[in-house]
């Protein structure tokens, strides 16, 4: 169905307002709050709920709510009425995600990747796993909005290539090819960057925020008043770079000292040959046994508080810590709390600094979430 054909821009920004006030609203949401929070006629309301409606968007939730006389009935918009994927490239493998358009996860996945000579070569295996990924969870194809792929890669500022992928070992290479071979609308974006704006999304705040992604590559996203600063070169919140140990241990960028060599989980792969998911229980044990998991452990995270105190210097607004590291730091944040506050000489109460409250696959559904706020401005 053309919901647009015939429609004049008034008429078209009209339904607009509609679908966005239920899909923002918090509460109970009926036909009669609509009229009146958008100062519209019900006959309007009607009018516009009978389009979306019949377009598969907005449905009556069911829910009746008394307002003194007859019961309202109460309406919601249809989540899965549209799909978008987001598919995160790391050096070891691919994360595929898709979510509804409240960015639910619906099916995930992860798919072993090849060290990457080109972008060119990606481009294929990008496209095999796609499609064998929407055939096993028998996702709609007609109802994908797009694809997204975040790269842990430093982009140039027309999208054409990346300057730096330090995980992939890629520096100055051309993303043609990436893309070439998916047949749905793409979008490439920078994998913290991905991760702030799902962050920012499922908060729904305009708070001032600096987004640290925790992941084999740590990196960033600034986002001012709910909208986020790039920079002049695309190259904001990098902050897996900045020097926290002066002539320490050496990054995958060439340098020594920065963040990302001393509190990527990379480091714990290195030092102990296992993952995450075995690093915290056996750390949880204890005893003299596991003492190296302590010793490395807590100076990961003394590392990281001077990494989160510079932030909360230089920018002066809350830190929220994410990506896959961040799935398991819950029982450390009141340490990690009490290193931040004991280096930073302006404040000892560290409010300003939270998890994400998208810890899984983050990066993923933040790109994929690129077509989900497109399709909310065009609706």
């Amino acid at each position: 169905m053309d919901m647009d054909s015939g429609l004049t821009d008034r008429r078209r920004q009209t339904r607009s307002n509609v679908y966005r006030y239920i899909y923002d609203a918090k509460g109970f949401c009926s036909r009669q709050s609509l009229a009146r929070e958008l100062g519209l006629s019900l006959p309007t309301v009607y009018q516009n709920l009978s389009e979306l409606m019949a377009a598969g968007l907005v449905r009556d939730s069911g829910e009746q709510q008394s307002t003194g006389g007859r019961k309202a009935s109460g309406l919601s918009i249809v989540s899965g009425a549209r799909v978008a994927v987001g598919i995160s490239v790391t050096e070891h493998r691919l994360r595929l995600a898709a979510a509804d358009l409240l960015l639910n996860e619906l099916a995930y996945q992860e798919v072993d990747n090849t060290p990457i000579a080109s972008f060119a070569d990606m481009g294929e295996l990008l496209a095999q796993s796609l499609e064998q990924f929407l055939d096993r969870f028998s996702i709609d194809r007609a109802k994908l909005l797009g694809v997204g792929i975040a790269l842990p890669a430093v982009m140039s500022p027309d999208s054409r290539y990346i300057t730096a992928a330090p995980t992939l070992r890629l520096k100055d290479t051309s993303l043609e090819g990436l893309t070439e071979s998916i047949p749905y609308p793409t979008y490439v974006e920078n994998d913290a960057t991905s991760g702030g704006h799902a962050e920012l999304f499922v908060r729904g705040s305009s708070r001032n925020m600096a987004y640290l992604s925790l992941e084999n590559g740590i990196g960033g996203a600034i986002l001012f008043a709910g909208a986020p600063y790039v920079g002049d070169n695309r190259r904001s919140g990098e902050f897996g770079h900045m020097c926290v140990e002066p002539g320490g241990l050496r990054c995958t960028c060439g340098r020594q000292g920065c963040l990302e060599a001393y509190c990527s989980p990379r480091r714990i792969r290195a030092a102990f040959g296992v993952p995450l998911e075995e690093f915290f229980p056996m750390l949880e044990q204890g005893g003299t046994q596991y003492a190296e998991y302590e010793a490395l452990w807590d100076n990961m995270l003394r590392h990281l508080a001077i990494g989160i105190c510079n932030i909360r210097m230089t920018l002066d607004c809350d830190v929220v810590l994410g990506g896959f590291l961040s799935e398991f730091l819950a029982p450390y944040l009141p340490r990690l709390k009490e290193y931040v506050a004991g280096i930073n000489p302006f404040e000892s109460d560290t409010g300003y600094l939270h998890l994400s409250t998208l810890r899984r696959h983050t990066v993923p559904l933040g790109v994929a979430l690129h077509f989900i706020v497109d399709f909310l401005e065009r609706i």
